[in-house]
């Protein structure tokens, strides 16, 4: 993948196709094509939410606002009171800088500004070199006649005037002394993203400086928040997010902490290219879209790219799910793509045991393993019928893996703040807690997940799906009993005791109703911290109804029952939906529900409603067999409410009569 930009170096993935090279072609070229991809800005820039020309000792913009530039993880970053003190830190140091300009006599800008520009903000000609292209006003901007860009570098300001419409000059005699008008200048800076030379993505940004000659000493009037454009128009992530900044290094992921700059170099033969540049374009974007809310790119350049690159068995594994992919979104049929399917399939489950006979490279193992279970929640129709090995089967492997890595001590006895969880066994906690109920058994570790609720501390489980942990930790405690139920292991009174006990657990998570509001703020930028709230809600509510039908003799058309799943239909409205909305990532919430609802229940409609929002996308994935799944509940449960025969369908019964194994997560 190559990137065009102006002012930064995004990272990017290169193809290799070893057995094709052009006859005249370099080895180098004929080897790959590699594109430098930057991993990582000095910490001060990250907390300043700025782009960073990671310079070597120090990057530009740390050394022109007089910032200390730190590469390495500073002991501040990962304590959110620290941060906040070094923020304002920063703040202080950039105030007496910008201060110090203003009162600087006329005449003393530096070589690399412009003196008609010395009163802005750090920009790319800012730092540039002797053949840097003056600033002017945009093409775009409405202020401006055009500008040729290649003209000479000139230093006298008088030649900035011809190209400039002057806006109305403000008489307070305070501004006489200025010798010239003030004026703005618009910058527009786009992205253009590719994968092997195929355009996937743009990105358009408009910034306006207003830009002044300096003024000579004396004291100016006090305006509030002397620094605003500092902070407000350079501060881009409050395009996406109006709260306070996440933790953008939240997790331990298996590949290290990201270097300063990388290249990632994935080799593939010329026939697997095309699967593996669909999945880059099209598939990984599906497979964690609250991770990407959270801690946008960190998806797809500390997860995927890293694995695609050093992982075999987990690229056979991304280029199986690419070919499923294609073949329901764009209805191929024949034996070319099922025989990529299943080429691919059996590459990645061959190089799984030959790994494992080595007892070998675990981490990648278990990377491999939790990626062939998970990445298939995100593909597929339900009538696939191309033969496969049982999502739990993989999943034994992987919880073998994950207790020869001590990931569950780990995570037990790392509750510090400072310590941050490892992405694979937040991973495999997810998979671990609702595919337990998926097979009416304990999850594997559900010892670690109620001491982990009894401590209080975090899994990584919000960050990573939406569910706040300890919501999580309580569906876990529901697993086990209803496991216990299934298996005779506990009288009727017994059972209700424990009922009520982990409902009045349920009810010390509760919010109050002002607290859950529509994700999006009224600029449109979404609240990754509301949305999570409002996902809470629904798994709580969820978690509620998978509760009471635990209940002995419990009857879905009872009141209470019938109660809960209104009031989960209500609470879908703050779950954005549509192509780009989160329906997809509440299937379990919406099985639970879904199953517990009557023929003239409002969730019917509902659901409808969101299904064809989703368009096509509602029938791929977990999405679409939990549609397929509640289509043949219904079905049996409303015959046998015709025939008054008093019986419960359950869900789980419905899938073993189809021989469906499905992980609807």
């Amino acid at each position: 993948m190559a990137t065009q930009s102006t002012g930064q170096t995004p990272k990017a993935v290169a193809t290799v196709a070893p057995k094709s090279a052009p006859a005249k072609a370099s080895p180098q070229k004929a080897a790959a094509k590699m594109h430098r991809r930057s991993r990582s800005g000095c910490f001060t820039c990250r907390l300043r939410r700025k782009k960073c020309d990671e310079g070597k000792n120090q990057c530009k913009a740390c050394k022109h606002l007089g910032l200390k530039c730190e590469y390495k993880r500073p002991m501040w970053w990962s304590n959110n009171e620290q941060r906040k003190q070094q923020k304002e830190s920063i703040k202080n140091i950039i105030k007496h800088t910008k201060l110090s300009e203003k009162t600087a006599p006329i005449g003393t800008s530096s070589a690399g500004t412009p003196p008609g520009l010395s009163h802005s903000l750090p920009t790319s000609a800012t730092y540039s070199e002797a053949t840097a292209h003056t600033r002017a006003p945009s093409v775009d901007s409405q202020s401006s006649h055009g500008y040729d860009f290649n003209q000479p570098l000139s230093y006298d300001y008088h030649d900035y005037q011809p190209h400039i419409v002057s806006p109305p000059y403000d008489p307070n005699p305070q501004y006489q002394l200025f010798p010239t008008t003030p004026y703005e200048v618009d910058i527009k800076t786009t992205r253009q993203m590719f994968v092997n030379d195929v355009p996937t993505r743009r990105d358009s940004t408009i910034s306006t400086y207003s830009t002044y000659q300096p003024p000579p000493p004396h004291p100016l009037p006090s305006f509030p928040e002397d620094e605003w454009i500092n902070e407000n128009i350079y501060d881009t992530g409050d395009m996406f997010s109006a709260e306070e900044g996440l933790d953008f290094d939240f997790f331990d992921f298996s590949h290290g902490a990201p270097q300063a700059s990388q290249q990632a170099l994935i080799q593939v033969d010329d026939c697997d290219r095309p699967l593996l540049d669909h999945f880059i374009d099209n598939v990984l974007r599906l497979i964690f879209p609250i991770l990407e809310v959270n801690q946008h790119g960190s998806a797809r350049s500390e997860v995927i790219l890293p694995a695609l690159e050093s992982n075999r068995c987990y690229l056979h594994c991304c280029l199986s799910v690419s070919a499923i992919h294609l073949k329901s979104t764009r209805g191929l049929q024949g034996e070319q793509i099922d025989s990529d399917i299943m080429r691919h399939r059996y590459a990645a489950i061959t190089e799984l045991c030959e790994a494992l006979k080595l007892d070998a490279n675990h981490q990648q193992i278990l990377e491999a393993t939790l990626g062939m279970i998970f990445f298939q929640c995100s593909v597929g129709r339900p009538g696939d019928a191309l033969p496969d090995i049982p999502w739990h089967s993989h999943f034994e492997a992987a919880t073998s893996l994950v207790r020869k890595l001590e990931l569950p001590h780990a995570m037990v006895h790392n509750s510090n703040a400072q310590v941050h969880p490892p992405f694979n066994m937040t991973l495999a906690s997810w998979i671990d807690i609702l595919g337990a109920t998926m097979l009416g058994r304990s999850p594997q570790f559900a010892d670690t997940y109620r001491e982990k609720n009894q401590s209080g501390s975090t899994s990584g489980l919000c960050e990573l799906m939406g569910c706040e942990d300890n919501m999580m930790y309580l569906i876990s405690e529901i697993a086990c009993l209803d496991a216990l139920k299934a298996g005779n292991g506990i009288n009727d009174m017994q059972l209700c005791q424990l009922i009520g006990s982990l409902g009045q657990s349920l009810d010390t998570t509760e919010v109050t109703p002002e607290s859950l509001a529509w994700p999006y703020s009224s600029t449109g930028a979404l609240r990754p911290r509301q949305l999570s709230r409002n996902m809470t809600s629904i798994f709580r509510l969820a978690a509620r109804i998978y509760l009471c039908s635990l209940v002995p003799h419990a009857f879905k058309a009872d009141p209470t029952m019938q109660g809960l799943v209104e009031r989960f239909t209500s609470s879908l409205q703050l779950i954005p939906h549509g192509p780009d909305g989160f329906d997809r990532s509440i299937v379990w919430p919406l099985l639970i529900a879904g199953s517990q609802s009557t023929a003239h229940s409002s969730f019917r409609q509902t659901l409808a409603g969101r299904i064809a929002s989703l368009g096509e996308h509602a029938e791929f994935g977990s999405f679409g067999r939990m549609v397929r799944l509640l289509q043949e509940v219904w079905c049996q449960s409303d015959e046998a409410d015709r025939a008054e025969s008093g019986q419960n369908v359950h869900w789980r019964d419905v899938m073993q009569q189809k021989g469906w194994d499905f992980l609807l997560i």
